[in-house]
C-alpha cells in the first residue's frame, strides 16, 4: 500500500540492492536502493541514520558505474545527516569522508580528496585499533593521492604505514599486501629509484 509504506520492505530492498552490487550488476542495485529510500523518506525522520545508509549505498553503485557527480550527491546527503546525528568519532562518518575522497581522487581533484580520507584518518586513529585493516586502507588511500600529486616522500610515508600494518595482520599472500608492495614500488620508480622499485615489484608478485 503506497499510503502506509512497509518499513520491513525497505529492508528487504536495501538487501536485494546489495546482492546486486556485490555481483557488479550497479543498475538492478540501484533500482533496489532507490525503492528502500522512497520509503525510509516516507516514514523515518530527515536525519535517520537508515536513511544515510540508504543514501551511502545510491552513492556507492552511481560510483561503481562511474556517475561520480550522482555518487557526490548521495555521499554528501549522507554526510550531512552523519555530521548532525552521530557523534563526530563515529567510523560511519570516517566510512562517509573515505566514500568522498575515493570519488574526487577519481575525478583526479586530489586536494579535495586528501581533505577527505584525512579526516577519515583523523577519526580511525582514535577509535580503532592501531592494526585495524580500515586504516591501513585510508594509509593507501592518502599515499595514493600524495603519489598522483607527484609528493612521493609523503606517498611513501603512507604506503609505508599501510605496509606495517597489513604485514602484521594478514597472510603473506593476501592481495591486499601485494597491492601494498606494487604501491611503494610504483613511488619509487616515479622517482627513478629503479633497484628499491624492482624490490617491491617482486614482493607484489
Amino acid at each position: 500500500d503506497p499510503q502506509h509504506p512497509n518499513p520491513d520492505l525497505a529492508t528487504t530492498y536495501n538487501n536485494i540492492g546489495a546482492v546486486y552490487l556485490y555481483k557488479g550488476q550497479y543498475d538492478n542495485a540501484l533500482v533496489y536502493y532507490k525503492k528502500a529510500r522512497e520509503i525510509w523518506e516516507k516514514v523515518l525522520d530527515p536525519q535517520h541514520p537508515y536513511l544515510a545508509t540508504t543514501y551511502s549505498n545510491i552513492g556507492l553503485a552511481y560510483h561503481h558505474k562511474g556517475q561520480y557527480d550522482n555518487a557526490l550527491e548521495y555521499y554528501k546527503k549522507a554526510r550531512e545527516i552523519e555530521e548532525k546525528v552521530l557523534d563526530p568519532l563515529h567510523p560511519s562518518l570516517a566510512a562517509t569522508y573515505n566514500n568522498l575522497g575515493a570519488v574526487y581522487d577519481d575525478k583526479g581533484e586530489y586536494d579535495v580528496a586528501l581533505e577527505y580520507y584525512k579526516k577519515a584518518r583523523e577519526i580511525f586513529e582514535k577509535v580503532l585499533d592501531p592494526l585495524h585493516p580500515s586504516l591501513a586502507t585510508t594509509y593507501n588511500n592518502i599515499g595514493s593521492v600524495h603519489c598522483s600529486m607527484g609528493q612521493y616522500d609523503d606517498a611513501l610515508e603512507y604506503h609505508n604505514k599501510a605496509l606495517e600494518i597489513r604485514e602484521k595482520v594478514l597472510d603473506p599472500l593476501h592481495p591486499d599486501l601485494a597491492t601494498t608492495y606494487s604501491n611503494i614500488g610504483l613511488v619509487y620508480g616515479n622517482k627513478g629509484e629503479c633497484n628499491n622499485a624492482l624490490e617491491y615489484y617482486n614482493k607484489g608478485k
